[in-house]
């Protein structure tokens, strides 16, 4: 029988390692899982799924059924539940868990950078940064700061944001990569004063980072939710590939 890889998916890395086990094991079962999210996701290589698995045992079962001899847990960094899901169901099966995670940013020389560790947290930083805010920490969350009516938001998310949201708030639908040059337009357009982001880290979305460092422009930054104990990650598609051998799947 061919080894079963499943790959918790979403991420640009998540296709980059489905097109990549195509290509170097053809005789590989690749199944891909997306959680539903996103109204129209990319063709994908190999075998895709949608929808949630119904938690940590739910994922085990599915991982005995289907003879998963591997899971890439390749999901975004802040989808921390998916995250521990995975590690337990790995934990329950003896089916190893490899965590894709690109690496974080790092602030360098002129960035105004304010690091917090949750929404909450930015919400609060907020109101002594700034009126005008470009708030990118994706549709999920704007209840965090929906209590602040005295700032101008632009939401700027992939899907329409679900409420419920702060009162003055302005959405832009928008997928990256974006340029050096789009985001500086962006916030001078919307005369932005602060930005909010995760940590997401990636070059799609960085863009906003030097956009803002070159306007002088502060940015709240989210940080990313620790891995679960005993969890470590690899920080590149090659890197999976490489620990795939380590464990001697064919």
């Amino acid at each position: 029988m061919s080894p079963h890889i499943l790959i918790l998916g979403g991420t640009t890395e998540a296709r980059e390692l489905a097109a990549e086990l195509a290509a170097l094991r053809p005789e590989t079962q690749v199944t891909t899982s997306l959680a539903g999210r996103v109204s129209r996701p990319g063709a994908l290589p190999g075998d895709v799924r949608i929808g949630g698995f119904g938690g940590a045992e739910g994922l085990a079962a599915w991982l005995r059924e289907h003879h998963v001899d591997a899971v890439v847990d390749a999901t975004h960094p802040f989808a921390e539940t998916i995250t521990a899901n995975a590690a337990q169901a790995g934990s329950a099966t003896g089916v190893p868990v490899i965590v894709l995670r690109r690496p974080g940013w790092q602030p360098g020389p002129g960035d105004n950078w304010h690091t917090v560790d949750s929404l909450a947290q930015a919400a609060d930083a907020l109101p002594g940064l700034g009126r005008r805010v470009l708030l990118t920490t994706g549709r999920l969350g704007l209840a965090a700061f929906a209590h602040l009516a005295q700032l101008h938001f632009v939401v700027r998310s992939v899907e329409p944001p679900e409420p419920p949201m702060p009162p003055d708030v302005e959405v832009l639908l928008a997928r990256g990569p974006f340029t050096v040059a789009d985001e500086a337009a962006l916030l001078r357009e919307h005369r932005i004063d602060v930005v909010v982001t995760k940590d997401s880290g990636g070059a799609a979305t960085a863009a906003k980072l030097t956009a803002a460092r070159e306007a002088g422009v502060p940015v709240v930054v989210v940080r990313r939710p620790a891995l679960p104990d005993g969890v470590s990650a690899v920080p590149d598609v090659a890197g999976v590939v490489e620990r795939m051998e380590w464990l001697s799947l064919p």
